[in-house]
């Protein structure tokens, strides 16, 4: 049974950053052989794509609205998933959620369904 488990949310200030820990375990589960990546939602609004990696396609996908502030990488040694998050606005305020698909999405990266494995969130609030 595969299991994602976040950690590292909290409240920080606009402007500051943040790195999100996404560990994975489960039986012949590496991260580097799925595409990984990141939704998040905010109060009141639906859960939207943040940004994604397939490690062994060397292919990266971001949302506009994280562009140039967030990025996401892999240590493989430690099967783990990594979202860094900096100059955060408190738009960026939502729970996130660390997701997995096997193999190379290709296109169609934003879509909730295309995802299997889910972590259980973790809330990152930034205060104005």
């Amino acid at each position: 049974q595969v299991q994602l488990v976040e950690s590292g949310g909290g409240l920080v200030q606009a402007g500051g950053s943040l790195r999100l820990s996404c560990a994975a375990s489960g039986r012949a589960f590496s991260v580097s052989r799925q595409t990984m990546g990141w939704f998040r939602q905010a109060p009141g609004k639906e859960r939207e794509f943040v940004i994604s990696i397939s490690w062994s396609a060397g292919s990266t996908n971001f949302a506009d609205s994280v562009k140039g502030r967030f990025t996401i990488s892999i240590d493989n040694a430690k099967n783990t998933v990594y979202l860094q998050m900096n100059s955060l606005k408190p738009e960026d305020t939502a729970v996130y959620y660390c997701v997995g698909a096997p193999g190379y999405i290709d296109g169609d990266y934003v879509t909730q369904s295309i995802y299997p494995y889910w972590g259980q969130g973790t809330q990152v609030t930034v205060s104005s």
